[in-house]
């Protein structure tokens, strides 16, 4: 039996073919991630944009309520309005924290898919050498894993 002097020792052609393939798709899932991550940011941002808008303007009527009231029953109730809107603004700060962590995660990803490329396929690219994302710095941007009023970090 002949060996190809190209093909690693005991690899015939369709062994090898086969970690290509495998990092091929691969990196096709991790760029499809990268993708729904994008996605999910998005949606999360245009979430968010809509909480605040209408949180602001229920605050804005309330307050207007409130300084037109006599001061009896009904503004113990606007009184209570203003503070769960309060806190309906500050829980937004979790769409704040979602986002850090799908910018992070996603740009982990797309480094992983960056090196897996250049590393499996740096050589077959008719583009030339394939140019890597930079890893994140830091292991994680956002330190919090539970939100109370006065107890959000943000970067």
């Amino acid at each position: 039996m002949q060996t190809d002097p190209s093909t690693p020792a005991g690899l015939d052609g369709s062994a090898a073919a086969l970690p290509l393939l495998a990092a091929a798709e691969l990196q096709d899932h991790l760029m499809t991630v990268t993708h729904d991550l994008d996605r999910l940011q998005r949606l999360l941002d245009d979430a968010g944009e809509a909480l605040s808008t209408h949180f602001y303007s229920a605050s804005g009527h309330a307050m207007a309520l409130l300084r037109g009231s006599d001061g009896g029953p009904a503004a113990d109730g606007l009184q209570q309005i203003m503070q769960d809107i309060a806190g309906a603004i500050t829980a937004l700060q979790f769409q704040d924290m979602a986002t850090q962590l799908i910018a992070h995660t996603s740009q982990r990803l797309r480094n992983c898919s960056d090196q897996l490329a250049r590393d499996t396929f740096g050589a077959d690219d008719e583009d030339g050498a394939a140019i890597v994302e930079i890893a994140p710095l830091r292991p994680n941007p956002v330190t919090q894993d539970e939100m109370d009023a006065g107890s959000i970090e943000l970067f």
